[in-house]
């Protein structure tokens, strides 16, 4: 049996709304949102007793999806949001932009801030983290050529 797809990438936030609006920006599109509660959700993460907001954020191509989870119950228990790039698990979504220096410009003003710096890599790409909604690490990527 193949793998299919990739379906979407989930991400813990705090402020629901201000995730959404920052990702819009970025150019996702919402493409819904509910409350997930309930034993049988609770079986699948195996957190029990879990009631859930989520929305789930579309790229414009319509091929990759992130869904962004605010827990009311239980509550958090860990917060890898301040992690340095080379930390364990999970770090951080790249995604490509047209013009890094128009989106970067954009972002800022949904409150992202530059990791380091815009570097080049090759002939192939200009690249960069930010820091996104809640500390989250994102990386934008122009290709070049």
């Amino acid at each position: 049996m193949a793998l299919k797809r990739m379906d979407n990438v989930g991400i813990v936030v705090e402020d629901l709304g201000g995730a959404i609006d920052f990702f819009r920006e970025l150019g996702f599109e919402l493409e819904g949102q509910a409350t997930i509660e309930g034993e049988w959700a609770g079986r699948v993460t195996g957190l029990g007793d879990q009631h859930v907001e989520i929305a789930m954020m579309r790229t414009p191509d319509g091929h990759s999806r992130l869904e962004l989870s605010r827990f009311l119950r239980p509550d958090v228990i860990a917060d890898h949001r301040n992690a340095p790039v080379n930390a364990l698990g999970y770090l951080r979504a790249m995604f490509t932009v047209d013009d890094i220096d128009e989106t970067l410009e954009r972002l800022r003003s949904r409150g992202a801030q530059l990791v380091g710096e815009v570097v080049r890599y090759e002939d192939a790409y200009r690249l960069c983290y930010i820091r996104g909604p809640e500390g989250l690490l994102i990386g934008l990527a122009q290709e070049l050529g």
